[in-house]
């Protein structure tokens, strides 16, 4: 007996549907998922509608699609990120990949990418038979016939698979009358998303040249600590990989208590005093006090110090000069530059600990349902 290609859709009730998560973001997408496997090779095709309405010249856009293959390997991707949607008038996209033989499921929805009204209508999935020809596969509200609310689209899921089921504070989920296909049509809202400038050293206003490199190259390391850590949940803050290793909560503490100590190091030219010692000192040592210590709280209670730490130091650094920077300080015979150069390596040091920790976090457990007796009068 041939084998066949077998498609069908996972249950939405039990494989997809999950616990909503709140997570902030600068983009947003949704998605369907299928079961897929074929003993060759198959080609396939994404086909939807879809428009931008946007005055920001970096919004955007896209159809995006991932096969997932087994044994972690990676498959099929796509987002449309090389050749953006940005057209405020509605067009039809198309995105065609390959399914392999190791394949197990196949993932497609759509992306939107900070402030603007991003629409998606018709979606449509084709699949090579073994004639070559595309057949056409069931798409559940391919055409979002079935009005969205802010917190769901109906039989889409939010967020990619790794995010899970997640909804992006920074944006709104509706249904619209706007549409190619139907009535309705479903449209992402994004507000509020401050696009930070990145790809370039110095240039921030208030400060001598030297300087200006080395805050715009502080807080370009610190967006990057953050935008790994700003969305884990407190399992994963909390998670300890063995008995020697800190939890990411701590790490977060550390950046923040280190910072800490070079302000006062090069600003006042003096060590911790007692009080900041008792504040600062268990997260610097880190070991054992900070596994005791630093647990049970969210990631924003870590964020929120570190923020404050960061902002006196940018404070700080732009009443000074690039002589200043160059100044030693004989403690220990380097200059301040090399301080905030530590600095900078330093957080360097710890985002990979942090993503290295990250990718080693099993799937929490979930307890035991308790069995329902019934209750008879």
């Amino acid at each position: 007996m041939k084998k066949i290609i077998l498609f069908f859709f996972l249950s939405f009730v039990s494989a997809e549907a999950q616990t909503q998560r709140i997570i902030s973001s600068d983009w947003m997408a949704f998605r369907q998922m299928i079961d897929i496997e074929t003993p060759v090779k198959k080609k396939f095709r994404v086909v939807a509608s879809a428009k931008v309405e946007s005055n920001e010249p970096k919004a955007w856009s896209g159809i995006y699609v991932r096969v997932y293959n087994k044994n972690d390997e990676d498959g099929f991707f796509d987002n449309m990120s090389e050749r953006p949607i940005k057209s405020k008038e509605w067009q039809s996209y198309t995105v065609e990949g390959t399914i392999d033989e190791n394949s197990k499921a196949l993932v497609f929805g759509g992306v939107s990418s900070y402030n603007g009204k991003f629409y998606f209508d018709k979606f449509q999935l084709f699949i090579e038979n073994a004639k070559g020809v595309f057949e056409p596969v069931t798409i559940l509200n391919s055409g979002f016939e079935i009005p969205a609310t802010n917190t769901d689209i109906p039989k889409w899921t939010l967020g990619t698979v790794k995010q899970k089921n997640a909804k992006v504070k920074e944006y709104t989920i509706s249904s619209d009358k706007s549409s190619v296909d139907g009535k309705l049509s479903l449209l992402l809202e994004g507000k509020g998303i401050v696009i930070k400038e990145t790809g370039k050293i110095g240039n921030v206003p208030g400060a001598s040249p030297k300087i200006a490199d080395m805050i715009s190259m502080l807080e370009d390391l610190k967006d990057r600590v953050e935008e790994t850590v700003k969305n884990m949940d407190q399992y994963e803050i909390d998670y300890l990989h063995d008995e020697k290793a800190n939890r990411i909560g701590a790490l977060v503490m550390h950046l923040a208590a280190a910072e800490k100590y070079y302000q006062v190091f090069t600003f006042e030219n003096r060590d911790f005093n007692e009080e900041e010692k008792k504040k600062w000192e268990t997260a610097l040592n880190l070991d054992k006090g900070a596994r005791d210590e630093f647990k049970g709280h969210n990631i924003q209670y870590y964020l929120d110090i570190y923020n404050e730490v960061r902002a006196k130091t940018i404070s700080e650094l732009k009443k000074r000069d690039d002589a200043w920077f160059a100044e030693v300080q004989m403690k220990y015979d380097i200059s301040n530059q090399y301080c905030w150069f530590h600095v900078m390596e330093h957080q360097s040091s710890h985002l990979g600990q942090i993503l290295f920790l990250k990718k080693r976090i099993p799937p929490q457990e979930q307890p035991p349902k308790a069995l329902e007796q019934e209750i008879k009068k």
